[in-house]
């Protein structure tokens, strides 16, 4: 996250935070809150609020979550300082630092040694602050930030110049050029240009200076730093001043306090009343200056170690000192002495020593003014202040004209006053382009004149003359050149806006490229989504989701025409999150905006619905004001109409109504696919009840003639044993019955006896194995069988079938292989497994041979195959076996439902897989299933049309 950005990233930010819900909010919640924090604090902290609840329901890794709360805690103390909490304000941030720490986040602590190094500005703590700006810059290198880095560094550059204007350029006067500051971002090109502007100042190149503050008063406006814009304006202020551009400092001034006002920050609202009162003083307005400065010190007073307190100190001494109120202007100036010690600030102090001389001076304390304003003229001169070094030597030259004091050492001048007003002289010298104020020569004729010099008294009187008419002169270059510096401002200004504007229209076409692309790209994920799934509720929940997340949505709906095609059904619809109740519409209402929509097979857009003269809302539902309504077209067919509406006037533009239109077209091809399919299940359901009935007519019938024979023998030997004990009966009655006859019934009897238990026995079993077939194929009953015995009672009730076609099979499952399972289905599967290959496999040759096996696999799982020795299934037909319906023997006994109904029975009520292998040598059906059969899964939900 940067430092600071420019207004377009916070706009777009803005405006896409409309489209999100949730925690999703939070990833663009954090940055807005993060650099509104001097553009708008108050909203700044309502985003953080935001941001901070949402967290506490949201799913974000700890890490992650970690750093938004330190990151809105930064938000609050920025807050908490700009509004002159600055105790409140160290001590969070003091305790953020370590947590960045633990995190490792090298970033994050450079944000929160940059927030400490300006608590302490503001507290007046400089040796704090250049610590707190060198380890700022420390961290942002660790991280790779070279932007970050940079400001700290220019930040450090600037102050240093207010210390030590000399030896800060010689430190940094090569890395913060001018053209470093072209080539930079707007937001470290503020801090290059506010270096460039103060030592350009302090260099009494005030033109420069306020060139310089201009271009640093637009960058940061362009990048959200409210304060660094209002203090170049207030600077600016200052500069066009000293320019004699009074009109200009007032304006720029202005401008300072229009951005401040509605902050309510103390510092910013001070700082440019107390600038503007000062120009008000130079001009002679006293007492509305007056006013103004009162007012400043009044709101600084919370920020009293700062510097901009200190200002405010020294424009009270020097307002004092204009209103003859010379106590007062002693007592503002000891203040502004002791500020400038506590701050470092040697410009301060010298200025403050300065004005206690001069206030000293007038209240006849000659003695102690001179002290104040000999201090004054040695600090300036050991820091280089050459204006400040002039204005001490001029001091003291007034005190010796008024009071009899000690000369000073080295005079070399017939007085004091002389002697002070000549050293100013030659300071002046060595400034480019000085120009020796006319009353400082008046001063010089008049003490010659005291001296009885009239005529040095009047050629410097001549001097002072012409000096006043150069004054003149220069004021109205000064002037020129503040008006220079306007039109260059301006005219790089048009440029940079032209240059500006081609970007912008160049970005917003890249950007429109961009987005066109991409939503496309995106509009092709969501139709491969929609319409794979064939479940019109996971169809209705994919587009909720997608449309949200692509365009403003207070209302979306979708509605569907019943099966006769007289009513137009809500089936699915969210209102401000939560789901409308479900209502219909006769397809004649007329005031159904969904019902023209599909009659009339057309898009009906409103953009404000507020002014519709026939609108009517629905009673129970959101005033909405615009509306987009489409119809879900299924080729030619109209199968319903989908409608998202908004709370704002004019929500939708090209971008959003292409989006919409896209998305019903692949709304409608996925719910008529559902229909489709819905449909298809119920007839295959019906098919398969069917195909279950006409297996058990034909087990039925295969059983019979299977108990034909048996029976029948039976029957044949218990009617002759019957016909031969009625022979012995009568050999009896007759007395006929020899020992022979006897002995040879006995024989036949028993014989038949034999033959006639071996007949019924068989159908017993036959009739044992029909009847748990027939219970298991006309019921899904889930038990435990043995696999073995289920699989030769299958066998058994196919062999009829099997030995009049002339083939055989082997079944070679060992014993106590034992499943929780469901034996009817399994049973159907490997019936149909026979029957396919009776009907396929063979291709009418005889001696066919079939094996059906299994064996246990690892993970309580086992495996079944049934494999034959016949033709095998061509490669083209190989990958359609399990479709509906498919069949190569259509009209010749196939249904092209067994291999599907099968693979259904496998895969979703037995769990297991199916796969197939087959070639010239025949066909391998291979069943892995599990030993327990998975839970039967809830009946599917009924499909709402």
């Amino acid at each position: 996250m940067d430092l600071f950005t420019a207004d377009d990233n916070v706009a777009s930010w803005e405006k896409e935070l409309l489209s999100l819900r949730g925690s999703d909010r939070i990833a663009l919640l954090v940055p807005l809150a993060w650099h509104l924090r001097q553009r708008d604090h108050r909203r700044a902290l309502e985003l953080s609020s935001q941001a901070l609840s949402l967290l506490s329901v949201s799913t974000l890794p700890g890490p992650r979550a970690e750093r938004v709360r330190l990151r809105i805690g930064l938000v609050r103390a920025e807050t908490m300082r700009l509004e002159g909490q600055l105790d409140a304000a160290l001590a969070e941030v003091e305790r953020l630092l370590p947590l960045w720490e633990a995190l490792g986040d090298a970033c994050g602590c450079a944000d929160a040694h940059w927030m400490l190094a300006w608590i302490a500005i503001d507290r007046g703590d400089h040796a704090r602050s250049n610590g707190e700006l060198a380890r700022a810059a420390l961290r942002a290198r660790e991280c790779g930030d070279a932007e970050r880095a940079g400001i700290a560094d220019a930040a450090t550059a600037r102050w240093a110049v207010l210390h030590d204007r000399n030896a800060a350029v010689a430190v940094w006067g090569q890395r913060f050029t001018p053209a470093a500051a072209q080539a930079a971002s707007p937001a470290l090109a503020t801090w290059i240009y506010d270096y460039l502007a103060l030592a350009a100042g302090e260099a009494g190149d005030f033109a420069a200076a306020a060139g310089y503050f201009i271009r640093c008063y637009e960058c940061a406006l362009q990048t959200g730093q409210l304060r660094a814009a209002i203090t170049a304006a207030n600077n600016l202020g200052e500069n066009f001043a000293a320019l004699n551009d009074h009109q200009s400092a007032l304006e720029w001034l202005k401008r300072g306090l229009d951005l401040a006002r509605p902050t309510g920050l103390p510092r910013d609202v001070g700082g440019c009343l107390m600038n503007t009162a000062d120009t008000l003083r130079r001009l002679g307005q006293l007492e509305p200056a007056r006013e103004m400065l009162d007012e400043a010190l009044a709101i600084l007073r919370p920020l009293a170690n700062g510097r901009s307190y200190a200002m405010a100190l020294r424009y009270l001494g020097d307002m004092c000192l204009d209103q003859k109120d010379y106590e007062g202007a002693l007592d503002a100036f000891r203040r502004l002495a002791e500020r400038a010690l506590a701050l470092g600030h040697s410009d301060f102090r010298s200025v403050a020593l300065r004005g206690q001389a001069h206030a000293l001076l007038l209240l006849g304390r000659g003695a102690l003014a001179r002290d104040a304003a000999l201090e004054a003229e040695q600090l300036a001169r050991e820091q280089n202040h050459v204006h400040n070094q002039i204005a001490a030597l001029r001091v003291l030259a007034m005190i010796h004209s008024r009071h009899q004091l000690p000369p000073p050492d080295g005079m070399a001048e017939p007085t004091a006053a002389l002697h002070y007003l000549h050293a100013a002289l030659a300071a002046g010298s060595g400034i480019d382009g000085f120009l020796v104020p006319g009353e400082m020569l008046d001063a010089m004729a008049a003490q010659y004149a005291a001296l009885g010099d009239y005529r040095r008294a009047y050629e410097i009187a001549t001097q002072a003359s012409a000096a006043r008419e150069t004054t003149h002169s220069r004021d109205a270059t000064n002037r020129a050149v503040a008006m220079h510096v306007h039109n260059q401002t301006d005219r790089a200004r048009n440029e940079g806006q032209h240059l500006r504007q081609l970007a912008e229209a160049e970005a917003r076409r890249a950007e429109v490229l961009q987005r066109t692309s991409s939503t496309l790209e995106r509009l092709s994920a969501i139709g491969r989504e929609v319409t794979a799934h064939l479940d019109p509720a996971a169809v209705f929940e994919t587009l909720n989701r997608h449309i949200h997340g692509l365009m403003p949505a207070t209302t979306f709906a979708i509605y569907l025409t019943d099966p006769g095609g007289t009513m137009l059904v809500r089936v699915f619809g969210v209102e401000q999150g939560a789901p409308m109740a479900h209502n219909s519409f006769l397809m004649s209402n007329p005031a159904a905006i969904s019902v023209r929509c599909i009659t009339e097979l057309r898009e009906i857009y409103i953009e404000n619905w507020g002014d519709s003269p026939n609108r009517y809302v629905v009673p129970g539902t959101v005033d909405n004001m615009t509306g987009l309504f489409a119809p879900l077209m299924a080729g030619d067919r109209a199968i319903g109409v989908m409608t998202v509406q908004a709370l704002e006037p004019y929500a939708y533009g090209d971008l959003e109504r292409l989006v919409f239109r896209t998305l019903c077209a692949y709304g409608a091809i996925a719910l008529d696919n559902a229909r489709a399919y819905t449909q298809l299940r119920d007839a295959q359901s019906q098919l398969v009840a069917q195909e279950k009935l006409a297996a058990l007519g034909s087990l039925m019938a295969g059983v019979a003639h299977e108990l034909n024979t048996p029976i029948g023998n039976s029957l044949l030997i218990a009617s002759t044993l019957q016909d031969r004990t009625t022979e012995l009966a009568k050999q009896v009655e007759a007395g006929t019955l020899r020992r022979s006859d006897l002995q040879r019934y006995v024989d036949d009897a028993g014989k038949a006896t034999v033959l006639a238990m071996r007949g019924l026995t068989s159908a017993a079993t036959l009739v044992n194995s029909f009847k748990q077939v027939a219970v298991d194929r006309t019921t899904e009953q889930r038990r435990s069988f043995d696999l073995r015995q289920v699989c030769q009672e299958i066998v058994a009730t196919m062999m009829n079938r099997l030995r009049a076609a002339g083939h055989s099979i082997e079944v070679e499952v060992p014993p106590g292989l034992v499943l929780d399972s469901y034996p009817g289905p399994f049973g159907q599967v490997i019936t149909n497994f026979i029957n396919n290959a009776l009907l396929h496999a063979f291709d009418g040759r005889r001696d066919g041979r079939m094996q059906l096996s299994a064996q246990q696999l690892p993970d309580s799982r086992i495996q079944v195959q049934f494999s034959d020795d016949g033709c095998g299934i061509p490669a083209e037909n190989l990958a359609r076996i399990y479709d509906p319906f498919f069949t190569t023997k259509l009209g010749q006994g196939g249904s092209g439902l067994g291999l599907s109904i099968s693979y259904n029975i496998v895969t979703a009520l037995l769990g297991g897989q199916v796969t197939v292998t087959s070639g010239d040598s025949g066909t391998t059906f291979t069943l892995e299933l599990p030993l327990a059969a998975p839970e039967s899964a809830q009946p599917e939900p009924e499909a709402i049309y």
